[in-house]
Order: structure tokens, then sequence, then C-alpha cells
């Protein structure tokens, strides 16, 4: 993380990093501490886009306005600014809207700068990038990539440098960014929690030291981030001195065609943090290490081709993967010739065992496939079955974030009020003349606007899953595992939250509280033990525990039960009858009117019917494991969530 946070202060075109992490990994400390390394920086002094003065050609149309007009450009220096993107930010406070109070008291329309302009020759910061909505990240990232923000709003046309180091943390266990986004980030970091006992020891007498005296603490570390800083600065005269051979940029083709990476953004982005390491180091002439080092850091989070391809993250595989071509590479130099590349070799790291042919066992998962619709909805509202993910819907009603303001087509719910006045305020002068009222704001009908907010539909998926000894005969596991595997495919892409419970011998217990990463469902499945009797009615109550809890929280979740099992119950919960007391179960969940439907793994050649029983319990269908394919899934989930 280190590493990449400092090869982006050095080469700001890199193109940003993204820090993954579990939570209290100090991921955004690291971000604001990279503000205090960065030499200071040469602006335009009243420039309201920080505009670089040695750089004509990037300069704001304001700065260029002045010069053509024979006027001279006051310079200063500051401090790099590290500007923060709040979640819940409007698309009008990242790009920039109507100066509404210019227009209202000259008349004229003025570009109102927003944090996209804040950020220019600085950082911009996003915590929590992933729970960004998509359309503030397209709009972050393609100003990240072109250096400019291009404005076209509410009368306005406009464009400003925008050239920012983009640093975004966020917690996987959140839930994970579209693949599209990913591939946007230049580069990747991967940060674990410190386990070793005398390690977190020292981070608390660290904490504890600056809360005790931060100007003791800050003056304790002066020396070594002054010669970090220089290092920075050095290493950023060097880089254009630095060169890359054919030879060196041969090799980073190889490895990104071995990875079989999609597109050639990885290619490129490994050209920069190669020539940017080379720099680092003190160095003109990049070398293989400062490939490895350029691999590591910008492809990663770009090698994953399937949703739960477990080697896409794993950072031994690719280690090795990219050891090899350069270990081959170098053999060749050591020929005098280059050889065509031989096919990598297999790589089974990843295959598991089928099984460990001991209690508890373990069966791997069986073949998966498409489910080509899968939509938790109950009457869905209009402008939500035009979205192509499910899991937000923008509505007039008074419930949900403010995102715009838009023009009323009846009686509006709620007054945009911010809006209604840009609407207005570029006519109030002369609506002022015209008055005889002399109300300082004069609005018309045709100004108002009303706000246009979008709210989260929280798809939740629970999995009941029988883990009894009865699953693990006749494939059934495989089956199942293969089937669920299928379906946490569609929840991946299409941002589904998920929940596991499992039952077995005595009891149930929830595997997998209710999240959006659907990598940690599929890890716990493929490990996911059988054996002992089945408590299904103990499922059942857990299950429904969670989705009454889960309504409560949010009542716009929108959820459905899969329940796996055979239906063989024989661990009573209440009474001495099993049956009875799922029945009663099933009636609770019933009552909660949660779309449910049953996969009845039952052995076709000694069958009782009990899973068909459950699903009339709990008022869905039931569909036999061995009949499971692509169309009889995507009915029987389209039927689940009403939409059949």
């Amino acid at each position: 993380m280190k590493l990449g946070l400092l090869l982006n202060a050095v080469n700001p075109k890199i193109g940003g990093i993204l820090v993954r992490g579990e939570k209290g990994t100090a991921k955004s400390t690291a971000a604001r501490a990279l503000a205090h390394l960065l030499p200071e920086v040469p602006i335009v002094a009243d420039c309201r886009f920080s505009c670089d003065p040695t750089r004509p050609a990037t300069w704001c149309d304001e700065c260029r306005d002045r010069v053509d007009q024979g006027s001279s450009l006051e310079t200063k220096h500051r401090h790099v600014q590290l500007i923060e993107l709040p979640v819940s930010a409007t698309e009008d406070r990242v790009v920039g809207t109507l100066d509404i109070e210019h227009a209202v008291t000259e008349g004229k329309r003025r570009f109102e700068s927003g944090l996209l302009a804040s950020a220019n020759r600085g950082i911009l910061y996003v915590d929590e990038v992933n729970l960004l909505s998509d359309h503030l990240v397209d709009v972050l990232l393609d100003a990240a990539a072109m250096g400019v923000n291009y404005v076209e709003r509410e009368g306005i046309s406009i464009s400003h440098p925008a050239e920012f180091i983009l640093i975004g943390t966020m917690n996987p266990e959140e839930g994970e960014l579209r693949p599209q986004l990913l591939d946007r980030f230049a580069l990747t970091a991967e940060v674990e929690g410190i386990h070793e006992p005398h390690l977190r020891a020292e981070v608390v007498k660290r904490r504890a030291a600056f809360e005790s005296d931060p100007i003791a603490f800050n003056v304790l570390w002066q020396d070594m981030e002054e010669g970090e800083r220089q290092r920075v600065e050095q290493a950023r005269t060097l880089l254009p001195e630095v060169i890359l051979s054919d030879q060196m940029l041969d090799l980073i083709t190889r490895i990104c065609s071995d990875l079989q990476v999609d597109g050639l953004r990885a290619d490129i982005v490994m050209y920069k943090t190669a020539m940017t390491h080379c720099a680092y180091d003190g160095r003109t002439e990049v070398n293989m290490d400062d490939i490895r080092v350029a691999a590591m850091l910008a492809l990663p989070h770009r090698r994953r081709r399937q949703p739960f391809d477990d080697t896409g993250n794993d950072p031994g595989d690719l280690e090795r993967r990219v050891q090899s071509q350069i270990s081959q590479a170098e053999a060749e130099n050591n020929e005098g010739a280059l050889n065509p590349m031989s096919e990598p070799a297999s790589d089974n790291a990843s295959d598991e065992q089928a099984g460990q042919g001991e209690a508890p066992r373990v069966d791997q998962p069986g073949a998966t496939f498409r489910v080509r619709k899968f939509a938790a909805n109950i009457n869905p509202p209009k402008e939500r079955q035009r979205l192509g993910r499910r899991t937000s819907v923008t509505n007039t009603e008074p419930v949900g974030r403010y995102v715009r303001g838009a023009i009323p087509e009846e009686r509006p719910h709620s007054l945009a009020l911010d809006a209604t006045v840009r609407a207005a305020a570029p006519f109030q002068k002369e609506r002022r003349e015209a008055a005889t009222d002399g109300r300082i704001l004069q609005l018309r009908t045709w100004d108002i606007r009303e706000k246009v907010r979008e709210r989260r539909l929280s798809n939740l998926i629970v999995f009941v899953l029988d883990t009894s000894g009865s699953m693990g005969v006749e494939n059934h596991m495989v089956m199942t595992k293969g089937a669920i595997l299928s379906l946490l495919t569609d929840a991946y892409q299409k941002r589904d939250r998920i929940a596991l419970v499992t039952f077995h011998g005595t009891g149930a217990e929830i595997l997998l509280e209710p999240t959006n990463s659907v990598q940690r469902a599929e890890r716990i499945l493929r490990h996911l033990p059988t054996g002992g009797r089945t408590p299904l009615a103990d499922g059942l109550r857990i299950a429904g525990d969670l989705l009454s809890k889960e309504r409560d929280r949010d009542s716009a979740v929108l959820p459905v039960l899969i329940v796996v099992s055979d239906g063989r119950a024989n661990v009573a919960l209440h009474g001495s009858d099993p049956i009875e007391d799922v029945k009663q179960m099933a009636a609770k969940i019933r009552e909660l009117k949660v779309n449910s439907l049953v996969v009845d793994t039952e052995a076709e050649h000694f069958r009782i019917g009990l899973a068909s029983r459950l699903a009339e319990w709990l008022g869905g269908p039931c569909y036999r494991i061995d009949q499971l394919d692509a169309h009889t899934a995507s009915s029987m989930v389209r039927q689940a969530t009403g939409r059949g």
C-alpha cells in the first residue's frame, strides 16, 4: 500500500490506487498521510482551479482570458491539498453547478466549482468508494483519466483542469466494485490486519504517544518524513530521464498476455508504474525488478475473469506467474536470443481435493450454470424495471437521498429549493426591475423543481442449507453447491445481499450474516462439511428471526428465502414431533410475506415428499435438485420473486 501511494505521488499520471482491506487496517490513515509527504506546488494565486503557472496548456479558460487581455498571472506555492469526497455527495457538489448568488444578484450565469476543481493539483480521497453511486464513480474516473472536468448543465458549458491523485479505499466485506470500475483504478493494494501480538502492541503504543503529545510525536518522525519527501522530489526530477527498453516492454506485454488480462489498460499502467519505480529507486534504466513490482500493483484486480476465480486474488499465484515469465526472459537474454514464449504450465494450485475421506465430509461444488434473470422484486416500480442493477430506484416520493431536481409532472411532492432558485436565478435582475412587490426573489410557476430521490432497494437472498448426513449421499451436496454457486454468480452480478444459514447435528447457525460480499459466501460454501442429524425446524427458526430483524432494520428490503433440503427433519425444536415444528416455523415465515422456494434434494428411489410439503407450508414452489438447469433456475427465481 505504501509503495503504491508513493509511486502515485511521484507520477500522478499513473492513475490512482484502490486500497482494499478489512476494517481497522489504517487504509484511511495512510491515504491522509500522503499529503504531508508531497512537496509544495506552484499555483496561480487567485485562480479557483489552482492552475499550474508553468503549464499554459492546462490553464482554465479564466487564466487564458486574462493572459490574452495582457494581464500577468501572480503565482504562489502551497501545500498539496487532500480533498475528501463523502459517500453522500451529490453530482452538483462533485462536478460543480450554477452559482446561485451571482445569478440572483447579477442576472448572469456563472459556474460554481465543485470538489473536482478543489482537488486539482492535489489528492482526491474517496473512503468506502464501493458504496458510492456508480454514476459518481464514473464521473471521478473519467476526470482522473483525462485530467479535465467537462461540465454541460443548467446553461453552463465549461471545462477546467482536474489533475489529481485518486485514492479510493474500501472494505470488500461491504460489497465489491463493478469489474468495469475496478479496471479504471490503475493500481490496487490489499491490506490485512496485524496478528502478531508484539506488532499490535507497538501500534497501540504509537497511537497512545500521538494522542498524549501530537507535537512531540511529529517531531520524532520529522526526519523520516523529510527524507521520504526529498526522495519523492528527486524521483520526480529523474523520471523524464528513465528509459524502458523494447525488451522490458516485451516482457510487460508477455505477462499481461499470459494472465489473460482484458484490454490494454494493464499494459499501459505497468509501463508507467515500472518507469516510476525505477525513478523512485534512483535509476534511469528499467530492470526486471521494476516490472515485477509493477505487475504486483497493476494486475491483481484485473486478473479475475469469473466471479469466483480464487486465483484472481491470490498474490502468491500471481507472483509465481510473473516470476516465471521474468525467469524465462532472463534465460533468453543469457542465450542471446528471444524465442517464442512457451505455453504456460497449467495451474492446479487452486484445485482442491474432492473429499477428505473422513467425517465430517467436504464435497466440492458441481457444475454451475447461468441464471439468466434473477431479481428480488415485489411489484417493481417502473423506474426500477429500467435499471440494469437491482439495488436502487429514483422517485419523487419523500423517501431516500436527494440526488437532483426535476420539472414536476404534477403537483410536486417535495420542493427542490436549490434547483428552483437555480432555474430562476438568471432572470432575477430583469424580473425585479419589472416587479412592483419589492420581493428579492421573483419566482414563476415554471421555475418550480421537485426533488428526485434515490432509494436503495435492498435485495436479500437467505439460503437455508441442509448440511446433515443425508446430504452426503449420491453427490447431493455436490449438486447443491453447484446450484447455489450459480445463484451466487447472479447475485454477484446484480450486487444483491446474501446470507447463509446451515443446519446439522442438533441445531442451526448463521454462517454468514447479510453481506454484499458473495466471495465470502463462496469460500464458506466450498469448505462446508456434511454430517449429523437434520434440525430443519431450527434452521427455519433462525432464518425467520434473521428476516424479521432485517425487515425491522430496513423496511425496503426485498427478501427471498431459498431452502435446500430433503425435508427429512428428525430433530424436534419444542415438542416431540420434528415435522410439526417445521410446519409451525414455516407458518411464521409465511406470515412475514417472504417469497420462498424449496430445492428438494431427496433421493429419487426413496421419496417421502417432505420437501414438497415444506414448500406448501411456506407458500412457494418446490424444485428437484437434479432437474435444475439455466431455464428452470431462472423460472424458479422469477416465480419466487413475483415475476413468474
